[in-house]
This record gives C-alpha cells, structure tokens and sequence, in this order.
C-alpha cells in the first residue's frame, strides 16, 4: 500500500489535514542549515571593508584572509567524509555546525582588545582556517541524508533544494548583513549568524534521527522509502560497521579508477568554476569592465542568484519528472545537466556586446543554466558505492572546490596580462564544455558497488 493511500491513518485527528511527510521536514532543516552555512562562508565578503577600516587590514591582507577558507576547505573534504562513514551524519553535522558556529561567532570578538594588526591579521586567518575544515563535513552530510531519506525518484529534487541553498543565502542574507554592518556595525553580524548557527545544532541534534528510529516516521513512509532505493539503514551503527569499505589502497584505488566518478569530478570541477566567478570576480566585472555603479552592481548581482536558485530547483524537479515519466536514471540526469551547461557556456557572448543590459541578461541566463546543471550532488548520491558514500561525496566536492583556488587567481593573471575581461569571460565559458566533457565521461549512472568480502592486500 502507497503512502498516499495510509493517508487518513497518519492524518490530523484535529483538522483532518494529511501529515508532512517526515523526509520532507528534514530537507527543510538542511536547506536552513546549508543557507546558513553559505551566509556564515559569505560573512567576511559583505564586512570585509568595515572590518579593515577598524582594525587596519590592507587590501593584501584581506585577500589571504579570504583565500584561508577554500585551502582548508578542500584539504578538509576527504578526513570529513570518513568521519561520516564511520559516525554517521548525525553526529557529525551536529558537531560540524556547532563548531564552525563559534569559530564565526568568534571573529566578533577580534580587535576588542588592542592588538597589533599583524596579531588581528593572523587571528582572523585562523579562524577562516578553522571555518573551513569545520564546514567540510556539511555538503558530504547533505548528500548522505538525501541518500538515506529520499527515493531514487525523488533525490534529483532533494539535493537540488539543498544545493539551492548557496543561491537563496545570497539573496537573503546579504542584504540582512549589510543593513546590520550598516545600523549596529560588523560584529553583530557574526553575533547574529553565531546564535542562528547553535540555535540550529541544538534543533539538529535533539530532533534528527534515522529513518528507522525516528519518532514521526510512519510505517507507510518508511515502506515508501525502502522500496523507492533509500538506503535508510546507512546511518545505522551496525550497517557503517558492515559496509564500510577499509581505506586502504585497494579501496582507494578502487574509488580513484572508476570511470563514472571522474566524470563527475570533472563536471562539478566545471560548475563550479562559474560559481566561484559570480561570487568573486563578477561584481568587479561590473564595476570595472562595465562601468556600472556600485549601488547598480548590489542590484545586479542578486538576479543571477535568484535565476541561479530557479534553475537549481528545475533541475532537480526536472529530473525527477523525467524518472517518473519513464526515462532511464541516466537520461533523466543527463538532460538537464547537459542543457543546463550548454546554457551556461553563453557567458562568453558578453565579450561581444557593449550593452549593460543585455551583459546583464546573459549571465542571468548563464546562472540559471549552471543552475539547472549542477545535479553533481544527486549523480553522487546515485551511483557512490554504499560503503564509502561520504568518502566519495566528499572526494567530489574537494574538485569541485578546487575550482575556487583555481578560477580567481586564472582570471587575475588574464585581466592583468590583456587589460580586459574578455578572455577571462571565454575562460570562464569553456567551462560548460568541459562540463559537458565530463558527463560524457561519466557514461551510464548506476551504483557502484565493491565486494567486502574480498582481502585486502
């Protein structure tokens, strides 16, 4: 029997009204804790300039403050995915969020006593540092709650709501932030984000469960699961015990040499090497290549996050539809993730047009297009073997976010070099090709699974 059909078993007594399935509530919860994460990694972006005129941090000074996080952010992904094989992510999300929580809340606390810049210089360093190792483990988390709560037919939707999250952060919290750096000044900002931050790892840690033990999962919902291919039991102790694949070369060579995972590492290599250009670079673009105000840039840059979140949606609920049409598991992925970077690669055609508005157009299109692409995380969660899920999930988002140590520095050297964004901008485009280049690398999508029972060398 459906989980529709149980319906007025798990109604309402009171008002009749059909329950929220329990799968849906806990996406709710990872889309509030990824848009927080997002604002929390964005936080020094929007206070940068206030706070380098109270403490004295030249412009050199705050570029390697802001290059910190991605360096430990990367270097973080592999330890933090085998800490969630090995504990869950339960655990772990709860004590990544908790942490990551009070190194932001922390930099409120910078510069209170009189320091020598130097001395601030290297204490908000450390604490980006730290920001970024403490947040590896969330996006690898994210994948595996979708992979234990949510059917194959509904995981294209799933991860497409949460890795939305990085666009909705952008439209919401950047304002709020700069109101708040504006009316109360800086440190509240990273006061505000450090209560949000421990109000959410308490909620995370006293309501989140397993499928199979939560409170508010009923037996229809649990059955609708199983059967549709949630791996509800993953995050179970003995289940982790049994499945996961020893870390040794064996298994990583295993890992390392399977096709359809390099297909997605270069893919999300390439998606999000648009993403670091919007998030970096852009704005400068505007300012300085275009010539457009700094207030028309605030207004500006918020249009592509918001098409951005858009097309990560219709991504997602795209290829959903597909499956339940009927289509193969990899066509449904593959359509919207092909059309999605081809659209993307329009950026270029910015370099061939004087006219602000349609620049401005165009990488709205672009933006929803890497949107509509970036299924990297449901592709993951559909074809990692379930011994290493979190290794893998975790090994694609270190490529993916190599791309912003990569793609900043790449174009600073272009613009330098020619004195214009315009080879930057095909730089930039021929990323959906090579996008496009890695699914078809990736070939047919299915789960990957390793024997146990084979002998470690």
């Amino acid at each position: 029997m459906s989980e529709t059909e149980t319906a007025p078993a798990v109604a309402s007594t009171a008002t009749g009204r059909r329950r929220i399935p329990t799968r849906y509530l806990v996406l709710s919860l990872i889309f509030i804790i990824t848009a927080i994460n997002y604002a929390d990694r964005s936080s020094l972006s929007i206070t940068g300039s206030s706070i380098s005129a109270e403490l004295g941090f030249s412009t050199v000074q705050l570029g390697y403050i802001f290059s910190a996080f991605s360096w430990a952010y990367v270097l973080g992904q592999l330890p933090g995915g085998v800490l969630l094989d090995r504990f869950g992510a339960r655990r772990i999300y709860a004590l990544s969020l908790a942490l990551w929580t009070v190194v932001t809340a922390a930099i409120s606390l910078v510069g209170l006593i009189t320091t020598p810049v130097l001395v601030a210089v290297t204490i908000v360093f450390a604490l980006r540092l730290l920001l970024g190792v403490f947040e590896s483990p969330a996006f690898p988390a994210n994948a595996r709650v979708a992979t234990t709560w949510f059917p194959t037919a509904e995981r294209g939707r799933a991860t497409a709501v949460f890795n939305s999250a990085q666009y909705f952060a952008t439209a919401l919290f950047a304002p709020v932030m700069g109101w708040i750096t504006h009316e109360f000044g800086w440190r509240w900002v990273f006061i505000m984000l450090g209560v949000l931050g421990l109000t959410l790892a308490v909620v995370w840690s006293r309501w989140m469960d397993s499928p199979r033990h939560h409170r508010r999962v009923t037996p229809a919902e649990l059955d609708t699961m199983t059967t549709g291919g949630a791996l509800v039991d993953l995050d179970e102790a003995r289940t982790r015990a049994e499945q996961r694949a020893p870390l040794d070369r064996r298994t990583i060579a295993k890992i390392f040499s399977t096709r359809p995972l390099w297909g997605v590492y270069i893919s999300q290599y390439a998606v999000n090497a648009l993403t670091y250009f919007f998030i970096t670079w852009f704005p400068v673009y505007l300012v300085e290549g275009r010539g457009l105000s700094l207030l028309e840039v605030g207004f500006v840059a918020a249009l592509p996050a918001l098409c951005g979140f858009a097309g990560g949606l219709a991504g997602g609920f795209v290829s959903d539809a597909l499956l339940r049409r009927g289509a193969s598991l990899t066509a449904a992925r593959k359509i919207p993730s092909v059309t999605g970077m081809a659209l993307a690669t329009s950026i270029a055609l910015c370099s061939l047009t004087d006219s602000s508005a349609l620049i401005v157009a165009i990488m709205t299109l672009a933006f929803f297009g890497k949107g509509l692409g970036a299924l990297g995380w449901a592709i993951t969660t559909d074809i990692a073997p379930p011994q290493a899920t979190s290794f893998v999930g975790s090994t694609m988002n270190a490529f993916g976010n190599a791309a912003g140590i990569v793609t900043p520095i790449v174009i600073g050297y272009t613009v330098q070099a020619t004195g214009s964004f315009d080879t930057a901008l095909w730089f930039v485009a021929a990323h959906g090709v090579l996008a496009l280049i890695g699914f078809a690398v990736m070939g047919k999508i299915k789960r990957i699974e390793f024997d146990t029972r084979e002998k470690t060398a």
